[in-house]
């Protein structure tokens, strides 16, 4: 059971929870994204930025509470640069030290829900930092939109090292990956809507339907057709 909605006062960010039926990994597929999780097994984590689909593996029962940050929004809260945390779980402590364990203590005794407790951390320190760095979002906004990387280091007046290098901190890896991965993001929402994969391949951006597999068999280890809902779900 997997439910979603947007987070309050954090523009762009989700907060979603989860129960886990213990029937086998779950594949987290690739978004550019930093998430501040609480899992009732392992206590507070921080989901850094995938470069490929991470396998979460839970015992039945487990339940899951996650703030997923927008891409660009996570170093500002977690005091980090986001490739530092690249392709990696890691418990919260190990980054805020006392503060994390006087997170965990807040969450024990919290009458409010879980993801209510969460948010209002990640909001004052994205206050204490001085908001995200506005960076990230025009950057993560136009590759999304299908911008090439040389379109996006024009419009926001930087050049191609200075954008690689400030992506880095960013998002954990550079802007072409992270092109790669909204691009793949955009074309699964076409196609989890309905629009035939070879029309999503022209719409997205990709050479053909051919390209488009790979892709997203390298992006996310296995072709787009497993991870769209059987037909007539």
């Amino acid at each position: 059971m997997y439910r979603e909605g947007p987070a309050l006062g954090i523009p762009g960010a989700v907060r979603w929870t989860s129960v886990s039926r213990g029937d086998g990994p779950v594949r987290v597929l690739p978004d550019g994204c930093l998430d501040l999780l609480w899992s009732s097994r392992s206590g507070l984590l921080v989901a850094g930025p995938d470069r490929t689909a991470h396998l979460s593996v839970s015992v039945p029962g487990e339940r899951w509470v996650g703030l997923r940050l927008p891409p660009g929004t996570g170093p500002a809260v977690f005091g980090v640069p986001a490739d530092e945390l690249r392709d990696q779980r890691v418990p919260l402590a190990d980054l805020w030290g006392r503060a994390a364990a006087h997170l965990a203590d807040r969450v024990a005794a919290a009458g409010a829900p879980v993801a209510a407790v969460l948010e209002e951390v990640a909001r004052g320190r994205l206050r204490a930092a001085g908001g995200p760095d506005p960076l990230g979002a025009r950057v993560a906004a136009r590759l999304a939109a299908g911008a090439t990387v040389a379109a996006t280091a024009a419009e926001v007046g930087l050049g191609a090292r200075a954008l690689h290098r400030r992506s880095q901190l960013l998002f954990g890896y550079g802007p072409k990956t992270l092109a790669r991965i909204l691009r793949m993001r955009r074309a699964l929402d076409l196609a989890g809507a309905g629009t035939p994969l070879a029309e999503v391949a022209v719409l997205a951006g990709y050479a053909d339907q051919a390209h488009l597999t790979r892709e997203v068999r390298e992006l996310a280890g296995v072709p787009p057709t497993r991870l769209l809902p059987p037909a007539g779900s």
